[in-house]
């Protein structure tokens, strides 16, 4: 037993900043895993993708809205929302230059931050958010900062290759994909159900 002072209660229930980082795919899935469990809690649910198009609708989108939905109607697990930051300037490129991309991706961390200062969510999912960070977009020690000294109890699960060391220092728990296999490495297309 940690010689931390907290009490069984207190280490159960404390926040968490959760990274999942690697090559594979899985680890929106596995992110968004969890904020169904905690949707079912009745948490908050806020999720903000940072790079796929804001066009793309994907399965899991859909399947939030639902839920968020039915939280309205019934009072069911608890509310969502779903926001995508930027143009989605990794994969389909979109007008504007690099500059717009990163002060669109800036506008949304101070959003998220500013939704953290203001304890609006009991679990939020930072989906592809290691991008911004990673390019420099996004200041690190900014992001560390304002995880750290999070108020109340939010968790934060970020997701995305190329997590900046500094983030999983600062991260309770870290997860990294591993590529085995991949269909696309013979030539698979991406498809409804797998990849959206």
């Amino acid at each position: 037993m940690p010689a931390d002072g907290l009490t069984t209660r207190q280490r159960r229930n404390r926040p968490l900043v959760v990274v999942h980082t690697g090559e594979m795919k899985g680890k929106s899935t596995a992110a968004f895993g969890m904020a169904l469990r905690g949707w079912n809690q009745g948490w908050s649910i806020g999720v903000f993708q940072f790079v796929k198009s804001a066009k793309w609708r994907v399965g899991e989108e859909s399947a939030f809205r639902a839920l968020g939905r039915l939280h309205e109607q019934t009072g069911e697990g608890g509310p969502v929302e779903w926001h995508k930051m930027g143009e989605g300037w990794s994969w389909a490129r979109k007008k504007g230059s690099e500059e717009d991309h990163a002060a669109a991706a800036l506008d949304g961390w101070r959003e998220i931050a500013r939704r953290i200062g203001e304890q609006q969510h009991g679990l939020y999912v930072l989906d592809e958010f290691t991008y911004p960070l990673h390019w420099g977009w996004v200041d690190v020690d900014e992001v560390v900062s304002t995880l750290r000294d999070r108020p109340g109890h939010q968790h934060v699960v970020i997701t995305g290759r190329y997590a900046p060391d500094a983030l999983i220092d600062a991260a309770d728990l870290v997860m990294q994909t591993t590529k085995v296999k991949h269909p696309m490495d013979e030539g698979q297309k991406g498809q409804k159900g797998i990849e959206w």
